[in-house]
């Protein structure tokens, strides 16, 4: 199976390239902005022809869309989610290949949910800033392209290689300035929110499994369950070994000392952080992953606490 993969170098395609390539029955192309691509195009400028004739020149069987922004204002979240996805299906429709597309869209799509409701595919999709609404425009993209295609529609993954701009990767980075400054006490805020986590080895593996079978329509990949952010910051302060109290400026007032430990006696030297989750979804998400594991054989194999190891592993080579 020939596979072309737009966006390797990315948070996610990285995994889902090494995924690809473990298996011997894949021969993989990637395509992207680096120098490191085995073709260098830019989705947001290029044309809809020019990908259409690299189409028909290597004739893939299914194309893999990992590529996309998450940062940026409104123009630039836009070109690179909704501009570039518009010319990937453009091309496929010209080209005489009849790849399959697997697209990969977020639970931002969604927007807030219910405390306590778990979100299907057939939900109303209402996203709360413009990521979301990037993301949900290329989605429907895709859906009215008549493409044999799928949307895994990913929550908020986690694992090796969490940006440092995530909640989660700002909190390891906050961890680890504590530890390497010897501070007793951390004040953290923003962590009522609660994310359905997914390790990004296990969407990766659902992408694999989505460039296999005959699935249509939108998917959802994520744990089923949702996490506090405060019970993940305690779970990642105890892989850590942080000794210190971890203090919730918008919490409860006292020190989470249950789960994070006691104060060493040192001096507060922690300035006040924020975490804002500025994915547009309130203050619940958690994904019903049920069409997953029925259409795509699939379900999540590794844990938090083993994503939030890998995590703190990343951020502790640099103390």
């Amino acid at each position: 199976m020939r596979v072309l993969l737009i966006g390797a170098n990315g948070y996610l395609g990285r995994f889902v390239a090494d995924r690809l390539l473990a298996d011997p029955a894949v021969q993989l192309t990637a395509l992207g902005r680096g120098d490191d691509a085995d073709v260098r195009f830019d989705l947001a400028s290029g044309s809809p022809g020019a990908l259409t004739r690299f189409l028909d020149a290597v004739h893939p069987g299914v194309v893999i869309n990992c590529a996309g922004a998450t940062r940026g204002g409104a123009r630039e979240l836009t070109r690179h989610n909704t501009v570039a996805v518009a010319t990937v299906c453009e091309a496929l429709r010209r080209s005489g290949c009849g790849a399959r597309l697997v697209q990969i869209g977020c639970g931002a799509e969604y927007g807030p949910s219910q405390p306590g409701s778990s979100t299907a595919e057939d939900a109303v999709p209402r996203p709360g800033g413009p990521y979301g609404v990037s993301k949900l425009a290329a989605t429907e993209l895709v859906l009215g392209s008549g493409l044999d295609a799928v949307v895994l529609r990913v929550f908020s993954p986690a694992g090796p290689g969490t940006p440092a701009g995530s909640p989660l990767g700002r909190l390891a980075e906050a961890l680890r300035r504590a530890m390497q400054s010897g501070d007793g006490e951390l004040k953290l805020g923003g962590l009522g929110v609660q994310r359905d986590f997914i390790d990004v080895r296990d969407v990766a593996r659902a992408v694999h499994a989505a460039s296999l079978s005959a699935a249509q329509g939108v998917i959802n990949i994520g744990s089923g369950r949702a996490v506090r952010l405060r019970d993940a910051a305690a779970v990642l302060a105890r892989v850590a070994g942080y000794g210190g109290a971890l203090h919730e400026l918008d919490g409860p007032p006292g020190p989470m000392r249950s789960a994070i430990g006691h104060p060493r006696g040192e001096p507060d030297h922690a300035a006040p952080v924020a975490y804002p989750y500025p994915d547009g979804c309130g203050s619940w998400q958690q994904a019903d992953v049920r069409t997953a594991r029925d259409r795509l054989g699939w379900r999540p194999r590794i844990n938090l606490e083993e994503s939030l190891a890998d995590i703190w592993m990343e951020a502790a080579c640099r103390i």
